[in-house]
């Protein structure tokens, strides 16, 4: 992996609990969304963006994982893999990847969602990063099964601590966020959020196009419908 290369992640680490028993023998980033498996709209629209060197953690079947995806070469990127026994949670799997990941702004993605957002902007803030931010956070209108949302955002583009706006699993994060966690101790991503919302460290954005959460076998046969197109 170039030490210049822009990095991105795609967490992939879940078991799938809601999508069984199609889980069951096949890792959920790896069940057919039209003309792809789910993970591969993510590698095919992160290559398209200028993102070719891509991490994937796993944890459920994931010798299954890999050898289904390989080094990346059928989506024209280069894939490194970051095994845990057990899943980490999200901070703690990004934690883990951190030393395949370097010391700069990265890309994440979960690799259960399905959305068309241009990742090229991402590149650019993780390029042009602001100093003293640790995340910045795509946010979308919330969906019928999370009706609350998550976070909201200020007119000057901060993320607060209060819902509106649902987290779309799609963001940049700077690898202070994560100093101070214990290496390979399951760790939530929502806790280091807020601390650093509440210091004013999170900047944001809405993303009102293609977004679903793909969490359940009905929301699979949506994704497919919606990729059908593609």
């Amino acid at each position: 992996m170039s030490a210049a290369a822009p990095r991105a992640m795609v967490l992939a680490a879940g078991r799938g609990e809601r999508m069984r028993p199609l889980t069951d023998t096949t890792p959920k980033p790896l069940l057919q969304v039209g003309a792809e498996p789910l993970i591969g709209w993510h590698l095919r629209h992160l290559v398209a963006a200028g993102l070719t060197d891509i991490v994937v953690n796993h944890a459920h079947l994931g010798a299954t994982l890999e050898a289904a995806l390989g080094q990346g070469a059928a989506w024209g990127v280069q894939l490194h893999y970051s095994p845990e026994t057990t899943a980490l949670e999200t901070a703690g799997g990004i934690a883990r990847a951190l030393p395949l990941l370097g010391d700069a702004p990265f890309v994440v993605v979960n690799g259960d969602v399905l959305t068309d957002y241009p990742f090229a902007a991402l590149l650019a803030r993780a390029q042009c990063w602001a100093a003293g931010d640790l995340a910045h956070l795509v946010l979308v209108p919330n969906p019928p099964e999370h009706p609350d949302g998550d976070f909201d955002l200020s007119p000057a583009g901060r993320v607060l601590d209060q819902p509106h706006y649902t987290f779309a699993g799609v963001g940049v994060y700077h690898p202070a966020l994560f100093a101070g966690l214990a290496a390979n101790q399951p760790a939530k991503l929502a806790p280091l959020l807020r601390a650093a919302m509440a210091q004013g460290r999170v900047s944001g954005e809405v993303w009102r196009g293609t977004w679903l959460d793909v969490g359940t076998p009905q929301r699979l046969d949506t994704a497919r419908t919606l990729a059908a197109g593609w």
